[in-house]
């Protein structure tokens, strides 16, 4: 909250490790880990946007900077790079819509390079607002959800399901509240996202050998390791589906699942063993 400029907060995501040391070595639990490093997270972002509108000036209208991905669901892990988007209200008007998007474009452009400043990574698959494609007006959203919904591709189906674990991390939190109200809407609609969704979940193996044991990594810098995001996965994505099937907002897998339970969509025997 004391910096002054992005410069004072260059690689200051490397010291969140430092931060984790004690309540690792307390035993914290691991929800309470990642719901740290999401607020860290999104202290740095309220920072650096400040710095951004400092730098552009007050946004011509309604807009919500939007995060994904793990972070979306509060699971984020030290080595997360950035999932983010933007959607700004529709406007009705020609000249005032061109004026939004190409405010909005530098905005996104130097809030994403500010974010890299301050440690975190660029998104490999390009899955950040700095991206045109992903700094659009509400109704462009909306067409974007329809396509996903509606798809029968599965490579396309599979790169959509990141955008379904979506919340509004900075602006005006109506609009992602809209957004999430047209997704379910078009879910009831058109259910067959749910079949496709979980045909793409089945594709997953267990990290197990046929001997019992788990299958690490076999060469790189993490050679040996056993990477327990990829092996959490299908928890993840059956609470996603699920959680679509029964309309719940909500984006954390724990929180997801605890709303299946509650609406008995999971038995009590379910819920434990999903949850231990």
């Amino acid at each position: 909250q004391s910096a002054q400029n992005i410069q004072h907060l260059k690689g200051f995501h490397t010291k969140l490790s430092e931060l984790l040391l004690d309540p690792i070595r307390n035993g914290s639990n691991p929800e309470y880990i990642t719901k740290l490093i999401t607020t860290f997270s999104e202290s740095i972002l309220d920072k650096i946007i400040e710095f951004t509108i400092d730098e552009i000036g007050e946004p011509p209208c309604r807009f919500v900077f939007v995060i994904m991905g793990s972070e979306g669901r509060d699971e984020q892990t030290l080595i997360s790079d950035q999932d983010n988007a933007l959607i700004f209200e529709d406007l009705t008007d020609k000249a005032d819509a061109e004026k939004a998007m190409q405010y909005f474009t530098s905005f996104s452009e130097l809030t994403c390079n500010q974010l890299s400043i301050a440690g975190y990574k660029f998104c490999d698959g390009d899955n950040m607002a700095k991206n045109p494609k992903w700094c659009q007006p509400l109704m462009v959203w909306k067409d974007y959800f329809k396509n996903w919904i509606r798809s029968v591709d599965p490579e396309k189906i599979l790169y959509s399901s990141i955008f379904f674990d979506f919340r509004g991390a900075w602006g005006d939190l109506s609009l992602t509240e809209d957004l999430k109200s047209y997704l379910l809407d078009e879910v009831k609609e058109w259910p067959g996202i749910l079949r496709n969704l979980t045909v793409n979940s089945m594709g997953f193996k267990p990290p197990i050998s046929f001997f019992g044991k788990f299958i690490v990594e076999e060469k790189g810098k993490h050679k040996g390791s056993f990477d327990i995001k990829k092996a959490l996965m299908p928890i993840t994505d059956f609470a996603r589906i699920y959680s679509l099937k029964e309309g719940i907002t909500t984006t954390n897998t724990l929180t997801r699942l605890f709303r299946l339970y509650t609406k008995h969509t999971l038995s009590n025997k379910e819920y434990l063993d999903l949850i231990r």
